[in-house]
């Protein structure tokens, strides 16, 4: 079974569930994976890691490596 059917088929389970308290209990589970999976991806660097990146920006500013704001406004636009 794929990935999508097999979304389907838990969107269907969800939908017959009328026990509040087991839906609450999956969706406070799935809530909970999501604030954990965005804690994942910040990351944390260490106070050598940022020194040397505020390090590497001093250089490329002074090396003219840099774009205006409204570069990259206009940057974004076309994302």
């Amino acid at each position: 079974m794929d990935l999508q059917s097999r979304k389907l088929n838990l969107i269907g389970y969800l939908i017959d569930i009328q026990d509040e308290k087991i839906f609450s209990e999956i969706e406070s589970t799935i809530l909970g994976n999501r604030k954990q999976n965005r804690q994942q991806d910040l990351l944390q660097f260490t106070p050598e890691q940022l020194v040397n990146r505020a390090e590497e920006a001093n250089q490329d500013y002074l090396a003219c490596r840099t774009k205006t704001q409204d570069q990259l406004e206009r940057e974004s636009n076309s994302w």
